[in-house]
């Protein structure tokens, strides 16, 4: 629909939009007759901004007030008129360092990345990812008291999980050696999920090679991590930066249910569908999905994917990373830190 604007028309609807996001308040004719690069008098923009209204694309909250744009407007800017800038080495380099393995657990990382997300763009930080699917390098069990052990898997990426499960009666402390043997044999260079498929079958054949007590220990663990796999756990960072600009009871009324909406989960996990279904970024505008139900509220989101450690894995959608504010956010600075954060994160996940 832009092309089928004149220029006059694109220039007026830029004007708009772009005001809008700098300050929040309804355009007026008069502020735009300073700032445009046309020479239009406020009666000629006036004319235009009526067409624009007309159109769908503007609407003026008060009979007397300026106009804003629509959720389709905003929507119509950021598809056909924006300008997506470029991160510098800095930005990158610090999106870097906080994505790094290091021996954290995944739910830390991810934690640290959603919060840096959330200071760097000032909105809220949202992500939603099971565990890990990167290749594994190492399993120990750390035996604690009786009946219960610790046990510990890093990743080729750095990353570090610790689950605590209970021991089989009779469990010996050579059992969970053997075991933690027998498991690190079979999972160099794969995936969990590979590994439990592996190990199945073998235990299946061979179950006299291998002691009851440890083969129960290895099913226990990899159970546990295989269960978790499943499970996807929703993050948010940031809410009181929703808020820092928030005036009018309305806009507080309407963030404050959409805060309830995205940690009761209702919904999201269609976010990540229609996410899922393509790369990049997908910027979500106000009414125009039904998560929000609301106007007045985007979210910039882009997947995290399986980075190709395995077949299974590669490319295969896993969660996805963002963020959520007002519909004024400054896209053109938020899509690239969007985009640049999941593809690290992702590169950390497998």
């Amino acid at each position: 629909m832009i092309s089928e604007l004149s220029n006059r028309s694109r220039e007026i609807f830029r004007g708009v939009v772009e005001t809008f996001f700098e300050t929040g308040e309804p355009v007026g004719s008069r502020t735009l007759s300073r700032t445009l690069r046309l020479d239009l008098s406020p009666a000629t923009i006036r004319n235009v901004m009526a067409d624009l209204e007309e159109a769908g694309l503007l609407y003026a909250p008060h009979k007397s007030a300026g106009r804003l744009p629509t959720d389709r407007g905003v929507r119509l800017f950021v598809d056909g008129l924006l300008q997506i800038g470029e991160l510098t080495n800095d930005e990158r380099e610090n999106i870097e360092s906080r994505c790094a393995g290091n021996g954290r657990s995944l739910s830390a990382v991810l934690n640290e990345t959603t919060e840096f997300l959330s200071g760097l763009t000032k909105t809220a930080g949202i992500v939603i990812a099971p565990k890990s699917d990167a290749a594994i390098s190492h399993v120990e069990f750390v035996l604690l008291s009786s009946g219960n052990a610790l046990a510990i898997m890093v990743t080729k990426t750095g990353l570090v999980e610790n689950r605590l499960i209970e021991l089989p009666i009779g469990f010996t402390p050579s059992s969970l050696v053997q075991a933690a043997n027998y498991l690190n044999a079979q999972l160099t260079g794969r995936t969990l999920l590979e590994a439990y498929k592996v190990i199945s079958q073998d235990l299946d054949t061979h179950s006299t090679q291998l002691d009851v007590l440890a083969e129960r220990v290895v099913e226990a663990g990899l159970a546990t991590w295989s269960s978790d796999g499943e499970k996807q756990t929703l993050i948010l960072r940031g809410k009181a930066n929703l808020f820092d600009e928030v005036d009018a009871a309305v806009d507080l009324e309407r963030l404050t249910q959409l805060l309830d909406t995205l940690e009761q989960k209702k919904g999201f996990l269609k976010v990540i569908e229609q996410t899922e279904a393509g790369e990049g970024v997908h910027v979500f505008i106000g009414s125009e999905n039904r998560l929000f139900n609301l106007a007045g509220c985007s979210m910039i989101v882009a997947p995290l994917a399986g980075a190709g450690n395995s077949e299974a894995a590669a490319g295969r959608p896993l969660g996805a990373i963002g963020v959520i504010g007002p519909t004024r956010l400054n896209y053109a600075r938020i899509i690239p830190m969007v985009d640049y954060t999941a593809r690290a994160v992702s590169r950390l996940m497998g």
